[in-house]
């Protein structure tokens, strides 16, 4: 089944959904959101990242930032902070650019890595987006912790990417019932 766009959800709210049902539907259904200091540190955090004019070259590595996603097949959209080009002769071809590349998506957080797989889980839709929009198998990706600036790598498994399918199609159906979970 492909979602229609205007079905997709907002990709970003897999991290919340992963982490509290209620949460995800509090931000997503109710529109009950505040700024506070660590939101406003994360987005503070995230400004360069996020900086769609930085397209650098690095070597045999094309670095795009804000690069817009998407996955009929999942229902969602957003964008991935940073996708690391390699060049390789079993990647894809990328428009404007020579040669084949292999996509490698980096996601920032302010933090630290958590006890739960919410950061792995959004870096695998990411991934599962970009596999969608070019044809390509994505293997790995990391997760760029800002609070003890050090790349976690994430191998991208299959036991993930059915996590991910999982929660999209629980988050599809209760965005659809207009439900909010309650407290435990």
């Amino acid at each position: 089944m492909n979602f229609r766009e205007e079905e997709f959800l907002p990709l970003s709210g897999l991290q919340h959904f992963a982490f509290c049902r209620r949460q995800w539907a509090l931000i997503h259904l109710e529109q009950q959101w505040q700024e506070n200091l660590r939101t406003i540190e994360g987005q503070l955090f995230h400004e360069r990242a996020h900086d769609a004019s930085l397209r650098e070259r690095r070597g045999d590595t094309l670095v795009l930032r804000s690069l817009a996603v998407a996955s009929p097949t999942l229902g969602l959209s957003g964008q991935c902070d940073v996708v690391e080009f390699r060049a390789a002769p079993e990647g894809v071809p990328l428009a404007g650019e020579e040669g084949r590349w292999l996509p490698f998506p980096v996601e920032y957080k302010r933090g630290r890595p958590k006890p739960h797989q919410a950061d792995e889980l959004q870096l695998c839709a990411q991934a599962m987006c970009l596999e969608e929009m070019l044809s390509a198998r994505i293997e790995a990706g990391a997760l760029y912790y800002g609070e003890i600036h050090r790349r976690n790598m994430v191998e991208i498994t299959d036991e993930l990417r059915k996590r991910v399918r999982d929660i999209f199609q629980e988050m599809h159906e209760l965005y659809d019932k207009g439900y909010t979970p309650r407290v435990r």
